[in-house]
C-alpha cells in the first residue's frame, strides 16, 4: 500500500528534499507552501500523514494544526511537526498545539523514513 503524504513546507529546498526521500520510499508526495494551502489540500487528498512545517507564512504550522484538528473530515490524520524550534520546552508546546510527533531541523534524512513509517502505522506516538 502506497501511502500519502502531504509537506507543509513554505522553504522550496526543504520541500523538494523531502519530496524526493518520500518518493524514492514509494510514497504518494503532495506540497504545500503554507499552512492554508495545506488545509485545502488535506480536506482534497486525505493524505494518511502531514508533515508540518511550524513557521510558514499566511497560516503558520500551530493555527493550521489547531484548524485540521478541529475539522471532523480531517482531525484523525497524523501530523509529524517539523521545525527549527529547539528550545527547552519548544517539543512540548509543539505537541500541546496538536501534533502526533515532532521533528528538530536539521532533519536526519536517513532516519526520516523509518519514523514516518512507524508513525503512520501507529507505532510511534508522542503526543500525550
Amino acid at each position: 500500500m502506497s501511502y500519502k503524504i502531504l509537506i507543509c513546507e513554505d522553504n522550496e529546498k526543504n520541500r523538494k528534499l523531502m519530496e524526493d526521500i518520500f518518493k524514492y520510499h514509494g510514497y504518494e508526495v503532495y506540497l504545500a507552501a503554507n499552512g492554508k494551502e495545506g488545509i485545502e489540500m488535506a480536506k482534497r487528498i486525505k493524505p494518511d500523514l502531514i508533515l508540518m512545517d511550524m513557521q510558514m507564512p499566511v497560516l503558520d504550522g500551530f493555527e493550521a494544526i489547531k484548524k485540521i484538528r478541529q475539522d471532523s473530515e480531517i482531525k484523525h490524520i497524523k501530523i509529524i511537526a517539523v521545525t527549527s524550534y529547539a528550545m527547552s520546552g519548544d517539543k512540548e508546546r509543539v505537541l500541546q498545539a496538536g501534533a502526533d510527533y515532532y521533528i528538530a531541523k536539521p532533519i536526519d534524512t536517513r532516519a526520516l523514513p523509518e519514523v514516518i513509517k512507524k508513525v503512520i502505522e501507529g507505532e510511534n506516538h508522542e503526543r500525550s
